[in-house]
């Protein structure tokens, strides 16, 4: 374990608790992982350590979502983000060995605010008409975005809206993109020679409580209210958001 977490408990926890918020999250709304955990983690984890526990937990988080939804993948929908995110996630992971991490944390406090924001105020759009062009482009910077700081799916998520595809079409299209891009992101990053003994460690600590959350944010998901539950969440992103850039 790395020894920021031997010397202080108090991160170590923090770790726990961040990993185990972020699985409930995403066993509840179907995805935010990387939202939620990066929060935490980039106080007390480098960028690069961050970007990568969020990748490899996400694949086990999202994976689990899209055996679910097997039955409603549409292949027509789903190529054109997946081409585009190939090299989309090659970029990212280039950019993400190079990066200042302080300008890695401010960004990923953007697009926490920016994303927040979005989800609360939802300004009603007309559905954009866009054909596969569009969609690959958008998965090439869903793959950018994704790789670099984890948060796999999020482009795809606010473009399904924008498309106004209904709420079932949209899960069935941002977390199998999500699961893609976590794959090739482990790959790019396994080849670069970037996980460590200390990442995999923390990967396996935190391993049972990832577990423990997603199971329990798939079993409330059918007994909460699932309108009022976002609101909270995205007023807590928001707050997270603006810590990390202030």
């Amino acid at each position: 374990m790395s020894d920021l977490f031997l010397e202080h408990g108090l991160s170590f926890g923090l770790f726990l608790g961040a990993t185990f918020a972020a699985a409930l999250v995403a066993g509840l709304a179907g995805f935010a992982f990387g939202i939620v955990a990066a929060a935490a983690w980039l106080h007390i984890l480098t960028p690069l350590q961050t970007v990568t526990l969020v990748i490899g937990y996400g694949l086990i988080v999202q994976g689990y979502a899209v055996w679910k939804l097997r039955h409603a993948l549409s292949w027509t929908r789903l190529w054109p983000f997946l081409l585009g995110g190939v090299p989309g996630v090659v970029l990212g992971i280039f950019i993400l060995k190079w990066a200042n991490p302080m300008s890695v944390r401010t960004a990923m406090g953007v697009v926490l605010v920016l994303y927040s924001i979005y989800g609360l105020v939802r300004p009603a759009l007309r559905p954009v008409e866009a054909g596969a062009a569009a969609d690959l482009c958008m998965g090439f910077l869903n793959g950018v975005l994704g790789s670099m700081t984890g948060l796999a799916g999020i482009v795809v998520v606010i473009w399904s809206g924008i498309r106004g595809w209904p709420k079932d079409a949209q899960r069935a299209v941002f977390q199998p993109i999500g699961v893609a891009t976590f794959a090739m992101s482990a790959v790019g990053l396994g080849t670069a020679g970037v996980i460590t003994t200390d990442i995999a460690k923390l990967f396996l600590v935190g391993l049972p409580v990832l577990l423990i959350g997603t199971w329990l944010g798939l079993k409330l998901y059918g007994y909460l209210d699932e309108a009022t539950f976002r609101k909270i969440v995205l007023v807590l992103l928001l707050v997270s958001g603006a810590a990390l850039i202030l």
